[in-house]
C-alpha cells in the first residue's frame, strides 16, 4: 500500500522529481441538487520506470481518480502536477496536447476499428499527430513488432483473438513515445494466459521506453506484478 511520500520512507527512485504528483486531489459531482463526493484528498506520487496499480472494489473511485490522470476530467480541488506542470491551471488546448503527447491508453475494451487493419489501428494516433504516411506505416509496423504482432500487420480485429487484440491497443498506446501508460483492467476480458502475456507485453515496454504505468485493476495476479499498489478506500488512497 502507499502513503503520501515522506521524508522517513525512501522513495523508489530518489534522484528523480516524479513524472506524476498527486496531491489532496479531490472530485464531486452535483446530480439533482445533491453532492455526492467521490474522491477525498487523494496523495501521491509515480515516478518513470515504475509500474503503480490502483486497486479497491467497485465504487471507490478508481475510474474517476484515472480520468483525473488521463486529463479527461478536472478535479474539484487539490492538485495533479504532470511531468512537472501544474495541469489545473491548463486550458483546454494545452490540456488537449499533453494528453495526446503525454499519455497512452489501454482498456478493457480494445476500442478497435473494426473496419481497419491492425496497421491502420495503431497508426491513427499518428495521423491526429500529422505524421507523414510512409514514416508513420513504418513506425506502427515496428510497434507491432516489438509485441510480437509483425506477422499480423493487415489482419482486421474480427481476425484476431482477444489477446491479440490487447496488444494491438498496447502499441497504439505507444505510439507517440508517452511518458505515462494508463491501463483500465487491460486483462479484464481475456484468459489466464493471454492476461500474462499482455502484462508481460506492457512491463517490457514500459521499461524500454522509461514509461510510468498506472494500471487500474481487480486481479491480485496483475497487481502483484507492479512495484507499488495504492488501494483507495471509500474514495480515500493508503
Amino acid at each position: 500500500m502507499t502513503t503520501a511520500p515522506s521524508p522517513l520512507v525512501p522513495q523508489p527512485f530518489p534522484h528523480q522529481a516524479p513524472l506524476l504528483r498527486v496531491d489532496g486531489l479531490t472530485r464531486h459531482f452535483t446530480v439533482s441538487g445533491t453532492r455526492i463526493d467521490v474522491l477525498h484528498d487523494c496523495t501521491f506520487d509515480v515516478f518513470r520506470g515504475e509500474v503503480v496499480a490502483i486497486i479497491g472494489q467497485s465504487g471507490s473511485g478508481k475510474s474517476t481518480l484515472l480520468s483525473l490522470l488521463g486529463l479527461l476530467d478536472k478535479p474539484s480541488g487539490g492538485e495533479y502536477t504532470f511531468d512537472g506542470v501544474a495541469t489545473s491551471r491548463l486550458g483546454e488546448g494545452p490540456r488537449s496536447r499533453l494528453r495526446g503527447e503525454g499519455i497512452g491508453f489501454v482498456f478493457q475494451q480494445f476500442h478497435l476499428l473494426e473496419r481497419r487493419s491492425a496497421l491502420a489501428n495503431v497508426g491513427v494516433p499518428l495521423v491526429l499527430a500529422g505524421m507523414p504516411a510512409l514514416r508513420r506505416r513504418s513506425r506502427s509496423r515496428d510497434l507491432l513488432e516489438a509485441v510480437g504482432l509483425g506477422h499480423r500487420l493487415h489482419s482486421k480485429p474480427h481476425q484476431l483473438s482477444g489477446g491479440e487484440q490487447q496488444r494491438v491497443a498496447l502499441a497504439r498506446a505507444l505510439s507517440r513515445d508517452p511518458a505515462l501508460i494508463l491501463a483500465d483492467e487491460p486483462t479484464g476480458a481475456l484468459d489466464a494466459e493471454s492476461s500474462r502475456m499482455i502484462m508481460d507485453q506492457l512491463l517490457e515496454q514500459a521499461r524500454i521506453r522509461d514509461s510510468a504505468v498506472v494500471v487500474v485493476t481487480h486481479d491480485p495476479k496483475v497487481a502483484e506484478r507492479a512495484d507499488r499498489v495504492v488501494e483507495l478506500v471509500e474514495g480515500r488512497t493508503r
